[in-house]
């Protein structure tokens, strides 16, 4: 019997105008009043995170970056997990060097140095996520998200790692041409060691430490609840989905995921734009998978 339901976001749970659908929303509330928890296990932070589940009137634990951050549903920070201090300065010289836009997720905020690659960076990853969409509409989405958001622009991030105190949870880099400038450079920040590199679209990639996985976050909380692995639920559509997707006792892979994420998953449900996260939700519980 499932006990706990973790879905991603982005091409997950999040439809075309990047919300939450009614019919996944009733599915979400269906399932707390069956007694089963529901979260959110997201590669966004947490306020990218929150305004959605707000907008829906959804309260519950989230996963953030990741797993580099877990908060309980009051919004109460449970744990971290940074990269390790030495590392940074390294992976922050081979992305400037290849001319990569990047920007870091810390326990004191969000930070990137430049307001207008942020917008442009993220309407590409839009229009991966949302290929009906125009690019025009892309930047739209992109320049609206950051009202939602408190992105704190400074001239050189460097500066902020000489305070002791700040911890780097996860960095996200994004480039136009993709893999073919990304994947190399993914390579040399892996010979780093204790890292995971992990990818939300065909042109970025997610730099966390190798403990800050979502599949390893949903674990620690399923046995903090006395959970067994067999009654979790997983839902998620790309590669940073597949180490909770591996270890669920039932999982699912969107419709439109990646190919090879859906090896990963037992079963599979319809698109993000067909609320394919209500789907798995009703066919999980009416048929006790």
């Amino acid at each position: 019997m499932i006990k706990l339901i973790a879905s991603d976001m982005d091409g997950t749970l999040l439809d075309a105008h990047m919300g939450i659908s009614e019919e996944n929303a009733a599915a979400i509330r269906f399932a707390l009043d069956q007694g089963i928890e529901f979260m959110v296990s997201t590669g966004r932070n947490y306020q990218e995170a929150r305004s959605a589940l707000d907008e829906a009137g959804i309260s519950c634990a989230m996963i953030t970056l990741n797993g580099a951050q877990v908060f309980d549903k009051d919004g109460v920070s449970l744990f971290t997990v940074p990269i390790a201090r030495e590392q940074i300065a390294f992976i922050l010289d081979r992305l400037d060097a290849h001319d990569i836009y990047y920007e870091v997720s810390t326990n004191k905020g969000l930070y990137s140095e430049s307001q207008s690659r942020r917008i442009d960076s993220f309407a590409a990853m839009i229009a991966d996520h949302l290929p009906h969409l125009t690019y025009k509409m892309a930047i739209a989405m992109a320049s609206a998200n950051l009202e939602l958001l408190h992105i704190n622009y400074v001239d050189s991030i460097r500066e902020l790692l000489t305070d002791d105190s700040l911890e780097v949870l996860k960095i996200i880099c994004v480039h136009s041409e993709g893999p073919k400038v990304l994947g190399p450079v993914a390579s040399e920040i892996d010979a780093l060691g204790d890292l995971a590199i992990t990818s939300s679209g065909q042109n970025n990639i997610e730099i966390n430490h190798r403990s800050a996985q979502k599949g390893i976050a949903v674990a620690h909380v399923a046995t903090d609840r006395g959970i067994d692995l067999a009654d979790v639920m997983t839902i998620g559509d790309n590669f940073n989905d597949v180490s909770m997707l591996q270890m669920a006792g039932v999982s699912f892979a969107m419709g439109n995921a990646e190919l090879e994420v859906k090896e990963y998953a037992k079963y599979e449900t319809d698109t993000n734009l067909e609320n394919g996260v209500g789907k798995a939700i009703m066919r999980a519980i009416e048929e006790d998978l």
